[in-house]
């Protein structure tokens, strides 16, 4: 009867644990929105964290700002730095995708049909599954019928409306909210520990202040990434493949937002960079672009996207995703491959901040299990007070 006893108890207990999951869960869906406010202003807090630091540093008259106007000014310098590179950049990225209809894809498919025939040719030989009737250039005008749906961008006009005012919300909600989270450094903390027990309370401060400060490099590091990606390309489209300033800015911009995706996110840029160059210099009025045959322009498009993502493999990614959240570079490409073959590409997108909130927790509440001690064997490869 005791152990009866005993075990009903547990079933009791895991029962109501489950139920307060299942209740959190659903709370949590049903405040998505809000949710992803806080979120996305706790990254904006992060960001602004660093700057903050510095000027906190800096005394007059013996004297410090006051911290509201700190987190004022750093909260309103990483706002402009991004509505900036949006307004300079994201007209000229959206005017060369408007002006690539599928008239100038036809167009430039004709002017190179000669080479085009050839590749037909080639390929067709070499992959006879193929079929005898099959062209490549069906194939991407295909393609890129599904990409760019008439339907899709017809509906995406049709609520603007909605669009807009949800995004004017958000950035409202964001920019309140990140102000209170930089101005009180500690205000995540108490939000979060006044929900754990007290015994756990100084684990967790721990805890968040090992991912505040993991974070905070990561997010600094992925947009450094993408501005350095963006550059390189920049360069090598303007200065070797000779697109012209706006068309070269407009696709490094394009590349460089892919980088947000691990690994996968350098090549479908380039992918896309290769074939946006191609068609806007065989479909525009004006002559762009070096003057040479077909087949050296795509090698020249596809050497500067090599030569950019060979520099991101080498230098960038294992600076930031293994320097910056303190994590060897093969365990974080398993994460990678596990999330991108459960969720996609955009998944792995928010892989690597959650693996690091996942591994700081692992290492502050289950340390002493050993597959926790195998990965993470020493404090320095998890705290900040190593720098």
């Amino acid at each position: 009867m005791e152990n009866t006893g005993k075990y009903t108890e547990k079933l009791a207990k895991y029962i109501l644990i489950a139920a307060g999951a299942a209740i959190v869960l659903g709370l949590c869906w049903f405040f998505r929105e809000v949710i992803t406010y806080v979120l996305a202003a706790v990254v904006v807090s992060l960001i602004a964290k660093p700057l903050v630091n510095v000027l906190k540093k800096i005394e007059i008259k013996g004297k410090h700002a006051p911290d509201w106007l700190l987190a004022a000014f750093s909260l309103i310098f990483v706002l402009a730095c991004f509505f900036t590179l949006a307004y300079v950049v994201v007209p000229i990225a959206g005017s060369i995708i408007k002006n690539i209809s599928l008239g100038s894809i036809e167009s430039s498919l004709r002017s190179i049909s000669g080479p085009l025939a050839d590749l037909n040719a080639f390929l067709t030989q070499t992959f006879p599954r193929l079929g005898e009737d099959f062209r490549i250039e069906v194939a991407v005008v295909q393609e890129l019928q599904n990409l760019f749906n008439v339907t899709l961008f017809s509906s995406w006009i049709g609520s603007a409306a909605s669009f807009f005012t949800s995004l004017a919300i958000g950035l409202f909600s964001v920019t309140f909210i990140g102000f209170f989270f930089i101005k009180d450094d500690g205000l995540f903390t108490n939000i979060i520990c006044s929900i754990v027990p007290d015994k756990h309370e100084k684990t967790t401060e721990k805890a968040i202040s090992d991912i505040g400060h993991l974070l905070s490099r990561y997010f600094i590091g992925v947009l450094l990434e993408v501005l350095g990606v963006a550059l390189i390309n920049f360069l090598g489209l303007s200065l070797i493949a000779r697109l012209g300033v706006n068309a070269a800015l407009g696709i490094a911009f394009i590349t460089g937002i892919f980088n947000i995706i691990p690994y996968v996110g350098p090549l479908m840029g380039g992918v896309i960079g290769t074939i946006l160059g191609i068609i806007l210099k065989y479909s525009s009025a004006t002559p762009i672009g070096l003057d040479v045959n077909f087949w050296v322009f795509t090698g020249i498009l596809i050497a500067i996207f090599s030569f950019t993502q060979l520099v991101d493999n080498f230098v960038y990614q294992p600076l930031i995703y293994s320097t910056s959240i303190k994590a060897k570079p093969l365990e974080i490409f398993i994460v990678l491959l596990i999330v991108g073959h459960i969720g996609g590409p955009l998944a792995m997108i928010i892989a690597i901040p959650a693996y690091t909130v996942v591994r700081v927790i692992a290492f502050r509440f289950f340390g002493h299990v050993k597959a926790i001690k195998r990965l993470i064997p020493d404090e320095k490869l998890i705290t900040p007070e190593t720098e």
